[in-house]
């Protein structure tokens, strides 16, 4: 059983930024690939930001240039970096960390983001 451990999140302003981290149990990123999910009141839980056991990322197009996921394997930590946040971006944020077959996944507790003025 790997536990997922967010924090980072918060209140911040249109355009400010915010580092989310989620720390995992035990050393998985040469196997799980990880990634950052997000769920606003009212929709479905979409895909932000993931990087593969072989460090390739993928953002969705709405963060793209703005979010960057990154992986620190020595902290079994996972970060990412939300720059020019949008009131849109608001949602609870989740880690997530699966294997390509998606067969097994684990997930973490969510960390709420709100942009707000």
């Amino acid at each position: 059983q790997v536990q997922l451990v967010e924090s980072g999140g918060g209140l911040v302003q249109p355009g400010g930024s915010l580092r989310l981290s989620c720390a995992a149990s035990a050393n998985i990123f040469s196997i799980y690939r990880m990634g950052y999910y997000r769920q606003a009141p009212g929709k479905q839980r979409e895909l932000v930001a993931r990087i593969t056991s072989g460090a390739m990322t993928n953002y969705r197009d709405s963060v793209k240039g703005r979010f960057t996921i990154s992986r620190d394997s020595a902290k079994n930590t996972v970060y990412l970096q939300m720059n020019s946040l949008r009131p849109e971006d608001t949602a609870v944020y989740y880690c997530n960390a699966d294997l390509p077959s998606g067969l097994v996944e684990y997930w973490g507790q969510g960390t709420q983001v709100t942009v707000s003025s």
